[in-house]
């Protein structure tokens, strides 16, 4: 639909697209271009990823989470976050095996299980449950079979944030019935307010039953780098790593080093950010909520989950709003059966867009 309207001439605005449209700090940049100049890194890097990019990372998750992690054993470079998230299953997940997946959700979850030879059993994000799984809703016959858990906060394409106490909940079921949890931060570093997500890994016993997955993308625009890491539970990181030395050689060593300058460089790249994507929330959160739209204002991520208006699927919303207003936005049952009666928008456009969307809007009613 999006193509037809292209084609007609129609100005598309897209807030369907998680992909930021800012540049990649320059001093990250800087670094790539001296360090692709070195010859030693023009050969094949190491599979687990530099020792010197996995220290970085330990130090990070020090000084950002108060968390302490081994660099050599409890640290693994991947390339990009949903690289990882795709491989964990093939490690751990065997044919008839199963896995939790919340829904709505990222689709590579149930996919990198599906492509193990498993299947999944759906944990709903409802709003009455304030979008977190329900742990004493899983069935325990399903819970005592189930051999990895798939966690995401912040949330796409909810943006809801998971605090402390429902992390400890997860280590506690999960260490019960013998789970693995994979935790997938991607968007921990995009917040607003001041208000720092917290990490899994904070959870007392969380080393114990699981790892996080953690991205360069989102947090210092580097989402076509292709660069993230994997950290926790020693034995999850190494069979994770077995099984990509048979399936990749590695992350080119001139972007770990890039990578190094951008985790060494505190918040003086990411605070800028955060700025301009809590100005464009505002204006897009603000637009929307005096149009009658139902929704909450995410306190994390650039996404914003919307109810659509009465008498319209997600489906027919989406189309709706490309139809009349050259508006793309993603249906929320995309994600899930549960995000039926949702769209998502993204604010990963100017704040002057955002507000011509809205705009937009006004004038086509619903």
């Amino acid at each position: 639909m999006k193509q037809k309207a292209i084609a007609r001439g129609v100005d598309i605005i897209n807030l369907g697209v998680g992909d930021p449209d800012l540049p990649t700090p320059s001093p990250i940049i800087e670094k790539l271009n001296e360090a692709a100049a070195n010859p030693n890194n023009h050969q094949y890097p190491s599979y687990d990823g530099m020792l010197s990019f996995r220290t970085a990372v330990a130090n990070w998750y020090q000084r950002r989470f108060g968390v302490t992690v081994n660099p050599a054993s409890e640290v693994l470079t991947l390339i990009g976050s949903k690289e990882g998230i795709g491989h964990v299953p093939l490690a751990f997940i065997d044919a008839g095996d199963l896995a939790l997946v919340p829904s709505p959700g990222y689709p590579v979850y149930p996919v990198g299980v599906s492509f193990a030879g498993g299947s999944v059993h759906m944990m709903p994000l409802v709003k009455e449950n304030n979008f977190l799984p329900d742990l004493d809703a899983i069935p325990k016959d399903v819970a005592n079979r189930a051999k990895l858990m798939f966690l995401n906060s912040p949330n796409n394409p909810t943006s809801v944030v998971a605090e402390k106490d429902f992390f400890k909940r997860v280590v506690d079921f999960a260490g019960e019935h013998q789970i693995i949890v994979c935790h997938d931060a991607a968007y921990s570093e995009i917040y607003y307010d001041g208000k720092r997500p917290a990490s899994f890994l904070e959870a007392d016993g969380a080393t114990d039953v699981g790892v996080e997955f953690h991205s360069l993308s989102k947090t210092f625009n580097m989402t076509g780098w292709r660069i993230g890491f994997v950290v926790g539970n020693k034995d999850v990181v190494a069979g994770l790593g077995k099984v990509k030395t048979n399936i990749d050689s590695g992350v080119f060593q001139a972007i770990q080093e890039a990578g190094i300058t951008a985790l060494e460089s505190d918040d003086r790249l990411t605070d800028g950010l955060r700025k301009i994507y809590q100005e464009r929330r505002d204006v897009l959160v603000g637009g929307l909520k005096a149009l009658g739209l139902e929704l909450d204002s995410p306190r994390a991520a650039f996404y914003v989950w919307i109810g659509v208006p009465k008498g319209f699927t997600s489906e027919s919303f989406t189309a709706h709003l490309i139809e009349k207003a050259g508006i793309v936005t993603t249906p929320g049952n995309g994600f899930g059966d549960p995000g039926e009666g949702y769209i998502r928008m993204t604010v990963t456009t100017s704040k002057e867009r955002l507000a011509e969307a809205v705009e937009r809007m006004k004038k086509i009613g619903w």
